[in-house]
């Protein structure tokens, strides 16, 4: 049983900064005041101890233990995690490839009672989450694999250069690596209506004008990022100690179902539902998944 199952969710989340439950609360209007100012001009905002720096050894212990579980595979991907054989034009970001290196425990294996089942599923959790990105509501992936996940990125890989599937991505460090594992991001590089390849195509050369920006990060950090639109990846990790990193992924819309290439991709199998939703994904725009 987890020794969260009887901690309720104010004792776990600092409410003296964060009051989730009162969305009326002066505390709480200036924070997703916060947050939204900077989303909107940066693409991604933090906000630090969002867990009570007495139950962060708790949090790191919990997702320590579900590491086991991911699903390792070293693959060759682009950042689109569409076919590297796919036909596309010579100088398509998309010819780019890398080596990715990083494992992912499915939603499935992910106990609801651990902190990081509770938080997702939280309504509290939710409707803030989502004050923050400005939204009426957002909706839990109804991906039986994806939707809450941990990434486990092991010394000597990496998460490489990539978009998200889901508009709205909420993360939250568990685990710090002993170095490297910096999260890298180039903010609204693209966006629901252009791919923007010229610019997505001179980070990955390193010859654009833009330059990725590196974010610090601690364990507890709450991390809101709107990575569909942001290329991002997590640099090298160095040492002997793997970075754990929780994602909760929502969506404006409900019913939103991973590919079935994508998902064998970071979890090596898919399941009844999966194959249900091939063809019929619900999506918001027309870009590359």
């Amino acid at each position: 049983m987890s020794t969260l199952q009887a901690i309720t969710l104010d004792q776990v989340v600092d409410t003296d900064h964060y009051p989730l439950s009162d969305p009326g609360h002066a505390e709480t209007r200036a924070v997703v005041a916060r947050a939204r100012r900077e989303l909107a001009e940066v693409g991604c905002t933090v906000l630090p101890d969002f867990i009570r720096p007495s139950l962060q050894e708790v949090l790191r212990q919990e997702c320590a233990a579900l590491a086991p579980d991911a699903y390792f595979d070293v693959e060759t991907v682009n950042v689109y995690n569409i076919d590297v054989d796919a036909d596309l034009p010579d100088d398509h970001p998309g010819r780019r490839t890398f080596e990715r290196g990083n494992a992912f425990v499915a939603r499935d294996r992910i106990p609801s009672g651990t902190l990081i089942g509770r938080l997702y599923a939280h309504e509290s959790f939710q409707r803030f989450v989502a004050d923050c990105f400005g939204l009426p509501r957002l909706y839990e992936l109804a991906d039986p694999l994806s939707g809450l996940v941990l990434n486990v990125v092991r010394p000597g890989m990496e998460h490489p250069w990539h978009f998200d599937t889901n508009e709205y991505t909420v993360s939250m460090l568990t685990q710090e690596a002993r170095e490297g594992g910096s999260f890298e991001y180039c903010p609204n590089i693209r966006s629901a209506e252009d791919e923007r390849f010229d610019d997505v195509r001179g980070v990955l050369d390193g010859t654009g004008a833009r330059r990725p920006e590196r974010l610090p990060l601690r364990p507890g950090d709450l991390q809101l990022f709107k990575g569909r639109y942001s290329l991002h990846r997590v640099s090298p990790v160095r040492g002997d100690r793997a970075r754990h990193s929780a994602i909760f992924a929502y969506s404006e819309r409900p019913g939103v179902i991973g590919s079935v290439s994508r998902t064998r991709q970071l979890f090596g199998r898919v399941l009844p539902e999966h194959l249900a939703a091939e063809g019929r994904a619900v999506r918001g725009d027309q870009l590359l998944d």
